[in-house]
């Protein structure tokens, strides 16, 4: 079984489905977390359903001058950040010759940047302990692209190339950089998706049927672990069937 016993970990991220998921399964697992996001009222919510320790910090990532003091504040109240889930995003969908400048910054920014800067920020500690886990959430879409979609896949995609170089960096302090890249799952996300938009996407996925917050969970609770200790500059896809690398 997992241990996770006294692990510190700063999730982002962590009002949204899969987030409150990964917090869940981790705090199950003896971890003490760090939870950050945008909704107050859901990470209140969640600090009390979670097991062991937790605490939040309320946190607007396009602000990217409040980065370092996230990650500061994070661990003074954990002590340090032995493990960081880089799991926040956004979408803003349109096709290419009608999508804006702003809506094009404001993707890259969430879903790139903030990632950038809060690993950046994170991962001095790992280096001094030469120690850490770095999880990155992506997307299938960052693999496969999405018509109307090109912020978002350029966005996800370049975590994926951003997270090579950077176990490349890093494995010499004994820290592994991963990816999980989800497909579609059950999230307000993809309830948001009309009827015959699902239908199209059941088709492409062998398993048909959507993903479940706990499909991802499971798969970030063991690049956490010590189990994990051999795997770095991986992507884990995650997606029924719908591709297959």
């Amino acid at each position: 079984m997992i241990n996770l016993e006294r692990k510190k970990v700063l999730l982002t991220g962590a009002s949204g489905g899969i987030g409150k998921a990964i917090a869940n399964e981790l705090s199950s697992l003896g971890a003490d977390i760090c939870l950050t996001g945008r909704n107050e009222e859901e990470l209140i919510k969640l600090k009390n359903e979670l097991e062991g320790y937790s605490d939040y910090i309320l946190a607007d990532l396009s602000k990217h001058n409040e980065i370092e003091k996230l990650v500061e504040d994070a661990e003074n109240k954990l002590g340090q950040i032995d493990i960081l889930i880089n799991n926040a995003g956004i979408t803003d969908d349109n096709i290419f010759l009608r999508m804006s400048d702003e809506q094009w910054s404001n993707v890259i920014n969430i879903n790139l940047t903030s990632t950038f800067k809060i690993t950046k920020a994170a991962v001095k500690g790992m280096v001094k302990r030469r120690y850490g886990r770095v999880i990155n959430i992506t997307s299938v879409i960052g693999v496969l692209g999405g018509a109307g979609q090109a912020n978002y896949s350029a966005s996800k995609a370049a975590i994926i190339g951003m997270s090579k170089s950077l176990a490349q960096e890093l494995g010499s302090r004994s820290i592994t950089v991963n990816c999980i890249a989800p497909g579609f799952v059950e999230t307000n996300m993809t309830a948001k998706l009309d009827d015959s938009r699902k239908d199209e996407i059941l088709k492409s996925i062998v398993l048909k049927r959507l993903g479940l917050p706990k499909d991802i969970s499971g798969a970030v609770s063991y690049l956490a672990s010590d189990s994990a200790g051999y795997i770095t500059g991986q992507t884990l896809h995650i997606n029924g069937g719908m591709l297959m690398v």
